[in-house]
């Protein structure tokens, strides 16, 4: 693992993290974080906290790996008890995330399903109620993408997956947490640059990625007349499992996040802190916006 002494230290950003070429790691979706190499930063290490999320109470979709980890380790060190949501293969990922929230002297909820389902999302919200004592903070972080070269090659049941994982699951679960989520609360969907300059093998999860910009936007105008926010984190390249598994072709995932600015992608750490703000009071007067982090490409 490529771990900096202490990111927050004064440095240029282009070589604080490994850059392509990436060796070839093809393996089967949904992918495991223990597998890639390099091993991804979520800030096991090197995320530290200040307390800003002393006593909240967090759910985080796709809590097991990737962006979704990075914001449950980050949680639990800012002082919030966790939940995470993630499928059953991912199980490995989903343990070592439990043992770094329990380590923080922080609850941790394991909550293992697939948000296909909307019954599932149902009872995955309420068990991270009863579990946690509570809920305040919802973070609709889990996604599918998985590439696919021309039209033809996608088929219906590619669509419909992505859609009822991406964006179904978005609207099942928000509807589900609401009973739970008191004045003050935050809810925070991760779209992604795609949503904005979508990429032509990637149409199914472009289209979602632009749909969770418009629902949490909408979402937001009603949530705010009960005290709660809402808003959007739309990241470019991040060095996750989604890419190795199907999310790219393999010689794109060699050359990943090279076009950024950066010349490289993102570590799933420097995700953290725009979702620790978007969950804290600091954040009390933004709803309805979409924080970009794409590496310099904008989502304008």
């Amino acid at each position: 693992m490529h771990v900096m002494a202490d990111r927050l230290t004064m440095q240029d950003p282009r070589a604080q993290y490994p850059s392509p070429p990436f060796p070839r790691q093809p393996q089967p979706r949904p992918g495991l974080t223990g597998k890639m190499d390099p091993i991804p930063d979520h800030g096991e290490q090197s995320y530290r906290g200040t307390g800003r999320l002393l006593g909240r109470k967090a759910l985080i979709t796709g809590g097991d790996s990737g962006i979704g980890r990075a914001a449950a380790i980050a949680y639990a060190r800012e002082g919030a008890d966790v939940a995470i949501a993630y499928l059953p293969e991912e199980d490995a990922d989903a343990k070592e995330v439990m043992a770094l929230i329990q380590a923080e002297g922080r609850r941790a909820v394991a909550l293992s399903g697939d948000i296909q389902h909307e019954a599932w999302c149902q009872e995955l919200v309420d068990r991270a109620a009863a579990g946690l004592g509570g809920l305040d903070i919802l973070v609709v972080n889990a996604g599918r993408q998985q590439f696919r070269e021309t039209l033809e090659a996608l088929s219906s049941e590619d669509f419909d997956r992505t859609m009822k994982t991406n964006l179904y699951a978005l609207y099942w679960i928000t509807q589900a947490a609401m009973p739970h989520l008191p004045p003050g609360a935050s809810v925070i969907a991760t779209a992604s640059v795609q949503a904005y300059h979508p990429s032509e093998n990637l149409l199914d999860y472009a289209t979602t990625k632009a749909g969770i910009v418009a629902y949490t936007k909408a979402l937001a105008g009603q949530l705010i007349e009960k005290g709660i926010r809402a808003n959007v984190v739309a990241p470019g390249p991040v060095w996750t499992a989604l890419q190795p598994s199907g999310g790219q072709p393999e010689d794109k995932v060699e050359n990943f996040g090279k076009n950024s600015d950066f010349g490289r992608p993102a570590q799933p750490v420097e995700l953290a802190p725009v979702y620790v703000l978007l969950a804290s009071q600091e954040a009390s007067f933004i709803n309805g916006e979409v924080y970009g982090v794409t590496g310099g490409k904008g989502i304008a």
